[in-house]
């Protein structure tokens, strides 16, 4: 894990179809990571899809030099101090795709009044933060109710799930809608990654 460039490519010869970025301040969760220096750095070397997580308190500060480093995708909370709408259109002109994240405890229905705006809803299914979480079953409901919004709505939204994703919990979500999964501790821990992530795929993409 030192070199992350070797970490990046055995994500792409293991199939892996996006790298996702977790940015945390150290305010909006009890955690720092990394910024926008590493990611200009990765785009760089990859041609991965770049998710980028924005685990910070004020995303809408931030959000235009995100996708100006190399995001494909910026996903920030509805939890943090930025105003949604304001942060999904900055998003947007600034080239990248916006998706809205909300953590365990938040309601689904906080994301409804923003479908028709965003390219991705991002459902942590842990408290965010930290890797290595074990997976909090309620959270499947949520990822139900706004896949089914969605599906009422006829809009071509993805959504995805974050947190304790694994052989045996990815087809809970993607049962319940998801088809985005994440996953860190379980692929990058598999004796195989390749085997690891075609498991995943059976339900989803990962």
């Amino acid at each position: 894990m030192l070199n992350l460039e070797n970490e990046i490519r055995k994500l792409e010869k293991n199939g892996i179809d996006m790298l996702h970025f977790d940015v945390m301040d150290g305010v909006f969760v009890n955690n720092i990571t990394y910024g926008l220096p590493i990611l200009e750095s990765v785009r760089k070397v990859t041609g991965l899809t770049l998710d980028v997580h924005l685990m910070i308190t004020d995303p809408l500060k931030y959000a235009e030099r995100f996708a100006k480093a190399g995001a494909d995708y910026i996903s920030f909370h509805a939890e943090s101090v930025s105003d949604i709408g304001e942060t999904i259109d900055t998003i947007r002109k600034s080239g990248a795709k916006p998706a809205l994240a909300i953590k365990p405890a938040t309601p689904a229905d906080i994301v409804y009044p923003y479908l028709e705006k965003l390219d991705m809803v991002l459902v942590m299914t842990v408290e965010p933060g930290f890797g290595g979480q074990s997976f909090i079953p309620e959270t499947a409901d949520k990822v139900r109710l706004i896949r089914q919004r969605i599906d009422e709505l006829g809009l071509d939204i993805r959504l995805e799930v974050d947190g304790g994703i694994n052989s045996e919990t990815a087809s809970i979500v993607t049962d319940a809608g998801s088809d985005v999964l994440v996953s860190g501790s379980y692929l990058f821990r598999a004796d195989d990654m390749a085997e690891a992530a075609r498991l995943l795929r059976e339900g989803g993409s990962c």
